[in-house]
């Protein structure tokens, strides 16, 4: 970093976007919800007499609808006004984590039910998460988007921290049925805010081919950009390494060698302190090497495994998650610049289904192998090996040109409807959705 990088943020304008408070308030509220109920999901499965095996499946369970139907979710929201798509997504997840909480609360739920429920949860998140991406990069624009996307990542995060400690301590005090219960009002909250988001500065979509051909132009835009394709495929890997690290050995570690759900919360909540961090230096700091700078913060995603294969004890692990968030939160403002800056509005979702669909694509198969895994090589040596692939894919990537060269540019402000500037209701806003 140079002094030339270090850009010192514009004060902030005296009023937000009325879009950008929305996504905001709405992210912050599933935030805190949410991260409870991951923590919150496995331990209902270990309390029901479930094993590692059954824990990573519930986990492919959520995630493998996921992987399943993000491109045609990245499709209709590109065809569709994409504040419907993330309201109906959102009232499917309230439903589900309903559901969950029920079954929880009722006493010993079935393997199968619970994978179920953790499925409808996912096919909403498949049909939101593009949606979400679209409609947050649509509503900012121009020199401050950085600054914008970093300010939204930082409520959000702040929303993870809450959201990990609550949800660690109230499993630790109660049943985890209350922890879904909590997430499932959440959802039926932000759905509802969700539906005042204004989609009148969005430009009017040409009818197209139909969905195939919407699916067959995202691609094509996917392909050609090298930079893209690469920094996904890599992506493919850390998120499966760190994804059955983090949801299957994490939880077994915590209960067996650390006492239990509340320390494993608090490491959590660390990860959230640190993407914090990561948010705070991002308002400041511009690398004009986008990803190079983004793709060297990947290297810290090992520390977690590393961590808890030793495994460290709380104030050590607690120490490697906050330095591996801040380190992904560097990587994720300059990934969100880099799509804003170079992918047209309209394919927004698209692409964006295509990074998500790389990104989670093999972390169904890596959940549910991670329990066999464990029983071949051990769970010391696994987590070793989750932090030996993020290290080797995030070196390989670096070889790529287009990673190392692509340089943030200051595009001149768009003009959206009624003549409103769009980067002055980005400076206004100061936001991103995520």
């Amino acid at each position: 970093m140079t002094a030339a990088d270090l850009a010192p943020p514009s004060a902030r304008p005296s009023r937000a976007g009325r879009n950008y408070r929305l996504l905001t308030a709405a992210a912050i509220i599933t935030g805190l919800g949410t991260n409870g109920a991951l923590i919150a999901a496995a331990f209902a499965v270990l309390e029901s007499g479930g094993d590692a095996g059954d824990v990573g499946l519930v986990a492919a369970a959520r995630t493998a609808p996921l992987v399943l139907f993000l491109l045609i979710g990245g499709a209709v929201a590109d065809r569709l006004p994409r504040h419907r798509v993330m309201v109906a997504a959102n009232t499917l997840n309230c439903l589900s984590q309903s559901a969950f909480a029920w079954l929880v609360l009722a006493g010993e739920p079935r393997l199968w039910q619970m994978m179920v429920l953790t499925a409808l949860c996912g096919t909403g998140q498949a049909f939101f998460n593009p949606a979400a991406e679209g409609m947050l990069m649509s509503t900012v624009s121009g020199e401050q988007a950085s600054r914008a996307f970093a300010l939204f990542r930082m409520s959000m995060q702040g929303a993870a921290i809450g959201g990990a400690a609550l949800g660690g301590a109230m499993i630790a005090a109660m049943d985890p049925g209350w922890v879904l219960a909590i997430d499932a009002a959440a959802f039926a909250v932000a759905g509802g805010l969700r539906s005042f988001l204004d989609v009148s500065h969005i430009p009017s979509r040409a009818p197209g081919g139909g969905l195939l051909a919407d699916l067959r132009d995202g691609w094509q835009e996917f392909v050609g950009r090298t930079w893209l394709w690469a920094v996904v495929a890599q992506f493919s890997v850390v998120v499966a390494a760190v994804g059955a690290a983090e949801a299957v050995y994490g939880p077994l570690v915590a209960r067996d060698q650390l006492g239990g759900a509340r320390p494993w919360g608090l490491a959590l909540a660390a990860f959230g302190v640190g993407t914090l961090g990561g948010a705070v230096l991002m308002m400041r700091w511009k690398p004009r090497r986008l990803l190079l700078a983004g793709t060297l913060c990947v290297f810290p995603l090992a520390l977690p495994s590393a961590g808890l294969a030793v495994p460290l004890p709380v104030t050590g692990l607690c120490a490697v998650m906050f330095v591996s968030g801040a380190a992904i939160e560097v990587f994720g403002v300059s990934w969100m610049t880099a799509l804003h800056q170079e992918i047209p509005e309209e394919k927004l979702s698209r692409v964006s289904a295509y990074d998500w669909f790389g990104s989670v694509a093999m972390v169904p198969l890596a959940t549910a192998l991670a329990g066999p895994v464990e029983s071949l090589v051990g769970r010391s040596q696994a987590l070793w090996g989750c932090a030996a692939l993020v290290v080797l894919v995030t070196g390989a990537v670096l070889f790529v040109p287009d990673v190392r060269n692509l340089t943030r540019r200051t595009a001149p402000a768009e003009v959206v409807a009624q003549g409103t500037p769009a980067s002055a209701d980005a400076e206004g806003a100061v936001g991103r959705l995520g």
